[in-house]
């Protein structure tokens, strides 16, 4: 199921970006505005948020969009968050005969990967933040989850892209599919922002409504995340 997205038009009398793109590039959100009581949160329901950078590219821009969602994140007030490169992990294409669900804490990842797997382990959610090449994700991303299962399984998960015209949605499309299969439970909320090099000014979107759209994304995350750790702890998830 597709994600509302923020979606890009063009505001006249803004100066060309620096990275070349379209002039006047904004952001305008696909969602109404959502009024409501701020909530209370509680210690007991800090969860913790893991932000993996998807992409391995060089000169790729979502080290900038995470940094971004994470400080929302830091803001929002329910989350103890986690931002994790992983250009920085050692992510073999190669797979072992066995699957991760069947080998479970046995299943031999190389040394490089530990850390990679005991932050997902201890993560209550995640953020996956993808651009899309060819219509879809970075193999880097794909590879991640490939060598998990266990850590992905009964925890929400949703997803922030960047791209072209279509602001990365095929690449969510397939996540979305890819992390059912996991029993990930995605979040229907989402955050798109097309034309990203002509929509992003010093590290922050050019319109000022994103960070609503965001609070919107990181308010069901957090529900999540806290009615699915209550869960785990209850019972163990039969799948």
């Amino acid at each position: 199921m597709a994600c509302p997205r923020l979606q890009a038009t063009v505001r006249p009398g803004r100066a060309a970006s620096r990275e070349g793109g379209p002039a006047g590039a904004s952001l305008v959100p696909a969602l109404p505005a959502r009024a409501g009581r701020a909530p209370v949160i509680r210690m007991s329901e800090i969860s913790r948020l893991l932000i993996l950078i998807g992409s391995v590219r060089d000169g790729r821009f979502g080290p900038v969009v995470a940094s971004w969602v994470a400080d929302r994140a830091r803001e929002h007030g329910a989350f103890e968050v986690d931002l994790m490169d992983l250009a920085g992990v050692e992510i073999p294409l190669a797979l072992p005969a066995e699957s991760p669900k069947m080998a479970g804490e046995a299943y031999p990842r190389p040394a490089g990967m530990a850390d990679l797997t005991a932050r997902r382990d201890a993560a209550d959610a995640f953020v996956l933040v993808t651009p899309e090449y060819n219509h879809s994700y970075p193999a880097s991303l794909k590879a991640a989850i490939d060598w998990h299962f266990t850590q992905w399984k009964a925890k929400p998960v949703a997803f922030v892209s960047y791209g072209g015209a279509a602001g990365g949605r095929h690449a969510v499309l397939h996540l979305e599919n890819v992390l059912t299969e996991l029993h990930a439970v995605t979040i229907r909320e989402g955050l798109a922002f097309p034309s990203y090099w002509a929509n992003f000014e010093d590290g922050e979107p050019l319109d000022p409504q994103a960070p609503a759209y965001a609070k919107v994304l990181l308010d069901q995350l957090a529900w999540w995340a806290a009615a699915l750790r209550k869960a785990r702890s209850e019972s163990a998830y039969p799948g």
